[in-house]
Order: C-alpha cells, then structure tokens, then sequence
C-alpha cells in the first residue's frame, strides 16, 4: 500500500474523523469550550470539511480549494472567536490530520522517504490554508466592526434628535450604548477643525479607562457625546479629560432622563457657543448662565451692544479696548475698583476715572444695579460675538508701562 492509498483508507473514516478532531480542538483551546460561543455542531462539521479538505487534495492531488478555510475565518470571526485562537485550533486540526496519517502507515510499510515528502505537503497546505483563514477573519471582522460602529451611531443619533421617546426602546438604546439606563449624564459637544476631524479623538477610549461610560457622534463640523457620570468624582475626572484634549468644548448641564438628550444638546452647543477666545478650552454651561443666555439669542444680543456699548464701539481701537477692558476687570473683581486696578496693572485712579468715561459716553450709571446688569450683559455680548465670527473685533489689552 502506498501513501495515496493511506490517504484514501482515512478518508473514508471522514465523519467520525471530524469528530474527534472537534474534540481534541475543545479539549486543547479553553475559548472553544463554550457551547454558546461555538456550537459543538458547528465545529464538527468545520473540522469534518477542512479535514475532508486536506485529505482529498492529498488523495488527487490538483489545486488547492482554500474556500472551506475561507468559510472557517469567516464563522470564527461572526461567532467573535478571537483570530490566535482560531488559528491555534486549526493547527491542532492539521497535527490531528497529519498524526491519523502516520499511524495508518506505519502499519502498511510506507516508507519514511514518502512521509518526508508528505510532511512537506502538508504543512504547505497549513500554510497556505492558514493564511485564508486569517484573511476571512480580517475581512469579517473589519465588516462587523464597521456595522457595530454605524448601528452605535444611529443609536446615538436617535438620542440626540429624540427619535426614541418610549421607555423600553431608550432603555435597549442604553444597554446597547454601554450606558447606565437613569443618569447623570451630561453632552458634550467640540468644535471640529475640518469636516471628518475628531477633537476628541481618543476621548472615548480614556473615559472607559476612568471608568466613566459615554457615546459619541461625529458631524462635520462638530464631535458630540453623551457622557453617563454617576458621582462627582466622575464629573471631575470627565472634565480634566476633556480639558487633556484641548479642544474647543461646550459641556451641558447634568441631567437624570435620557429623553433629554436632545435639549441638553442644545445646552451644550450654546455653551460652546459662549466660550470666550477663539483657543482650547472647555465651557459648562452652569458656569456662566448670561453668556448661555447671549448665546441663545445671538440677534438680541447684538440689538443689545447697540443699544447700550454704542458710544464705545466708535471710539478709535486702543481707546475703545482700555475701556471695555477695564469695564470687563471691574465686573470680574465685584465692582471693586482696587481689585480691578491690580489685574490691570494700573493705578486705582486709573480705573476710576475710565469707569467715569464709560458713564458719560453710555449715559448710564454704574452705581444703579439695573444699568450696571445692563452694561455687563452687552459687555458678555461683544465679546461673544467677537469670538465667535469676528463680527466685532476687539483689541486685547495691553498692560501700561
């Protein structure tokens, strides 16, 4: 008897040789002990086809048919069996093979000559076999995740414009998204540099690392995320996170339901839209509730620099930002004009007599509480509306010598 013929007497025990390769394949890799993840069936008759496979290419001889291996990659990638694994067990698949193989000819006077040459066959198919399995693995894995990746996009699109509304179908949204089902939450939302960029690229991935759960959507001009933050220390975190980024950021206020979302989006692009400066930097809504308020109402806003900041705004550029500068330091210092004078860098009198300039030229006093709070919210407004589209612009301050 001959080798081919060897070949073709183990061939003919193909099933029941198919079920002890599964076997052995269970016993040896601990990922494919679960009936779950791999169905003992399935992966019988995966080892019946990829042994029946070797044996008939050994047997006629012929091109290699890598589609049975192809089909394995495949399966093992859709039943989430990581690619080692998957190729661990098919090696055992090809030593159970290969080891069938010496066993029937010893006992038929094959010579080790032919064996030399057949190890050498056979483990070029493994070769050649493995390399498909790897390839369908890729392929099906890189399909699977960018179905994942697009179905935790549309959940979390569907938050966000409030598609989802009823209880049960927002608390599958969650569980599918990683998300606690009740808050908090907050959103964020950043500033993107170019259609396509993410500003907070790597955001996701170091939130889970602090174990703080989130979802994120990316939009031409915008990254938004929906951020769960079960206690304050979770928020902290979240913040110096995002702050790490250093992107633009507008951060919504906390809230418990997640048919919210879509208002707390709104909170957090109004938010973004207040951030002063045109650099990095990370914006709560909470922080600053009049700027949120001048951001809202961007048209109003500007009626109300006209109404109020008229007289400065014409004044020539150094002039106008001494004074609304001074105007800003006075406001941040609580109405105290020797504070003010110590961030400016100026003599109290300085600031005193600039303060009296404003007065005169708006007509309004700043000892009055109701001229003052209207002064302060034009002041939020100009200098939103310079950071946001240049529409105004205005000098920084430059301290005096």
């Amino acid at each position: 008897m001959d080798l081919s013929d060897v070949v073709a007497a183990i061939h003919a025990r193909l099933p029941e040789l198919g079920e002890r390769m599964a076997l052995r394949i269970r016993s040896d890799v601990d990922s494919y002990t679960d009936e779950s993840l791999i169905p003992f069936d399935s992966l019988r008759r995966s080892c019946t086809a990829n042994a029946d496979l070797v044996l008939s290419h050994l047997h006629r001889d012929g091109a290699p048919d890598p589609g049975p291996a192809r089909e394995t990659g495949r399966i093992r990638a859709e039943q989430g069996m990581p690619l080692a694994d998957t190729l661990h067990a098919y090696r055992i698949g090809f030593e159970f093979v290969w080891s069938e193989i010496l066993e029937e000819a010893r006992g038929h006077g094959v010579s080790d000559a032919e064996l030399v040459d057949q190890s050498a066959e056979i483990w070029a198919l493994f070769g050649l076999y493995a390399e498909a399995v790897v390839a369908a693995h890729r392929e099906t894995t890189a399909e699977l995740t960018l179905q994942r990746e697009a179905r935790r996009s549309a959940l979390v699109e569907a938050l966000f414009t409030g598609v989802i509304a009823e209880r049960t179908t927002l608390w599958e949204a969650a569980r599918e998204l990683g998300l606690p089902e009740r808050g908090p939450y907050t959103v964020v939302a950043a500033t993107a540099g170019s259609p396509g960029e993410e500003p907070l690229a790597g955001t996701e991935a170091t939130l889970g690392q602090a174990h703080i759960p989130s979802a994120w959507r990316l939009l031409p001009d915008q990254q938004i995320g929906l951020v769960a933050l079960a206690t304050a220390e979770a928020e902290k975190a979240g913040l110096r996170i995002l702050r790490r980024a250093r992107a633009r950021v507008g951060v919504s206020p906390l809230f418990h339901s997640l048919r919210d979302t879509p208002q707390a989006l709104r909170f957090a692009r109004l938010a973004l839209a207040g951030l002063p400066g045109t650099g990095p930097g990370v914006a709560r809504f909470d922080d600053n509730p009049l700027a949120m308020l001048v951001a809202a109402a961007p048209a109003e806003a500007a009626h109300l620099v006209e109404v109020v900041l008229k007289p400065l705004l014409g004044l020539p550029a150094p002039e106008r930002a001494r004074l609304l500068d001074t105007l800003e330091h006075w406001f941040a210092a609580a109405g105290s004009a020797t504070a003010a004078a110590q961030s400016l860098f100026v003599h109290p009198n300085t600031v005193r007599y600039r303060l009296r300039r404003i007065e005169e030229l708006t007509g309004r006093s700043l000892s009055d509480p109701r001229t003052a709070a209207d002064l302060g919210a034009a002041l939020v407004a100009v200098r939103s509306s310079a950071a946001r589209d240049g529409a105004l612009t205005v000098p920084p301050y430059r301290r005096e010598q």
